[in-house]
């Protein structure tokens, strides 16, 4: 498996939008394969930003990578500047992490 993840840090007082904009955005993600799940956390308050972490699951890097290279990548990022009213809602540019999975547990009666 393979975890992409790219970090946020949204202005103060821009929550709001960023999650709007999330919310209301088109996802191709499921319509790739090796598309497993996808989550939007949010972390913890600073001073000038909240962070926020996109957060997906892939069956395999190549899976991933494939993803990146997609027309339903390109649409899905149509949007990626998450400008509102002409001003940025980051601090700085998102900050790409992946990583492959060595191991993993998971409860066997874990809820979905």
């Amino acid at each position: 498996m393979f975890i992409a993840m790219n970090r946020f840090q949204v202005k103060t007082g821009s929550e709001a939008a960023f999650e709007n904009i999330w919310a209301t955005r088109e996802s191709y993600l499921s319509e790739l394969p090796g598309f497993i799940e996808f989550s939007l956390l949010k972390g913890p308050v600073a001073e000038d930003h909240t962070l926020y972490s996109s957060h997906t699951v892939w069956a395999s890097k190549s899976d991933f990578e494939g993803w990146t290279k997609s027309e339903q990548f390109r649409k899905a990022h149509a949007r990626a500047d998450n400008k509102s009213e002409g001003a940025s809602l980051y601090l700085g540019h998102p900050k790409f992490e992946g990583f492959e999975v060595i191991q993993s547990e998971r409860r066997k009666s874990a809820a979905a």
